[in-house]
């Protein structure tokens, strides 16, 4: 099968900044097939992602470490959390803003972020079953519990047992 034309040009201009720029702009993909020295300049990445947020893939590890650009992908799609770079899975912020597009990325917080409890919160308000990666102390916190329960009742399997007796729960439970 051919390859598409836009991907067979962005190889032949891949060096060329101001032909990526323009071409990224439209289709942030094709960021994939830029050289390896736009692929860590910043602008070019920042066009790229704006486009297509999910093109933070293809940035530099450099970029995937400045959180100006991952949070332009990240507070847009929230699972591109998981290219974010050591440096800051401790930023708060940066997990917020993607937990309100999914919390399925609570996943990738560090352990410090699934045992603050603003944070576990607004994962299992997202998306309930993703308890199981929450702190031993928050999956024990009745609050956290009964909100992951009001989401799926499936997440009674991954509460601590405190929270597994609690007579809310339980309730919870036996509407199933």
């Amino acid at each position: 099968m051919p390859r598409p034309q836009d991907i067979v040009d962005m190889e032949k201009n891949a060096e060329n900044r101001e032909y990526v720029l323009v071409e990224v702009a439209k289709k942030g993909a094709l960021l994939e097939f830029a050289s390896k020295e736009l692929r860590n300049d910043k602008e070019v990445v920042l066009e790229a992602v704006r486009n297509n947020p999910e093109a933070l893939e293809f940035a530099s590890d450099s970029l995937k470490r400045d959180r100006e650009v991952v949070y332009e992908s990240v507070c847009r799609v929230g699972w591109t959390y998981c290219y974010a770079k050591e440096n800051l899975w401790n930023d708060k912020e940066l997990l917020m803003a993607g937990l309100k597009c999914t919390g399925q990325i609570l996943y990738y917080a560090s352990p410090d972020m699934r045992d603050d409890k603003e944070v576990v919160l607004e994962a299992v308000k997202n998306k309930g079953i993703i308890v199981k990666y929450a702190s031993s102390r928050l999956k024990n916190d009745i609050e956290v519990a009964l909100i992951a329960m009001k989401q799926n009742k499936k997440c009674y399997a991954f509460l601590g047992d405190e929270a597994k007796q609690n007579e809310q729960i339980l309730e919870l439970l036996k509407g199933t």
